[in-house]
């Protein structure tokens, strides 16, 4: 509507400023509930729930008081298969009771897709084609991926037995280069 001058009126405008200011405002103070707080070194690792190749429920408490290299894969992940006779390697090469490698399967169950689509696998053959001694865990719902917010397969994490995590990875590496030797043996002598 006009006003008597012949100008229009300005209040829309206003109102629509005004609401957007609102808005911005309440997502300034709401920052952190509105947005995931990154999982990383430093932040404390989420539990999580799985089971042993044998079905036998398995969490992350299970570890408690260890350096744990937790690797979260599946058996369609040509990365994965990649980097998992490096973590065999570092496996034999860090005798230390106080160290395991946990290896979490986000595989549907055999036979079913997952919820993006990706086919289930048999994670027992998997583990014994490569002759993988370290422990084996299975999460057919891919829990652990929304837990620690994964965003590509593989992804790690180095926890430290305060439960921190240390140090993330993400995509394959070869983890049996002396600096994550080293890294790791610090960790177990609490030098970091």
């Amino acid at each position: 509507m006009a006003s008597r001058d012949g100008s229009g009126s300005n209040l829309p405008y206003y109102l629509t400023a005004l609401l957007a200011l609102a808005v911005i405002g309440y997502a300034w103070v709401q920052q952190d509930h509105l947005q995931a707080r990154a999982i990383g070194p430093g932040s404390e690792a989420p539990r999580f729930e799985a089971v042993t190749l044998e079905g036998v429920p398995a969490t992350l408490d299970d570890y408690r008081g260890k350096v744990v290299l937790l690797n979260i894969w599946a058996t369609w992940c040509p990365p994965c298969r990649y980097e998992m006779p490096s973590m065999q390697r570092l496996y034999e090469a860090i005798d230390d009771p106080d160290f395991e490698i946990v290896a979490v399967s986000v595989d549907a169950r055999l036979g079913e897709r997952d919820e993006d689509g990706m086919p289930g696998g048999n994670v027992g053959a998997f583990a014994d084609s490569l002759s993988l001694t370290f422990p084996i865990l299975h999460d057919p719902r891919g829990t652990i991926r929304r837990q620690y917010r994964t965003r590509l397969l593989p992804e790690s994490y180095v926890i430290g037995r305060d439960g921190r995590i240390y140090r993330k990875v993400a995509g394959a590496t070869e983890w049996d280069r002396p600096q994550y030797i080293d890294f790791i043996e610090r960790l177990l002598a609490e030098e970091v």
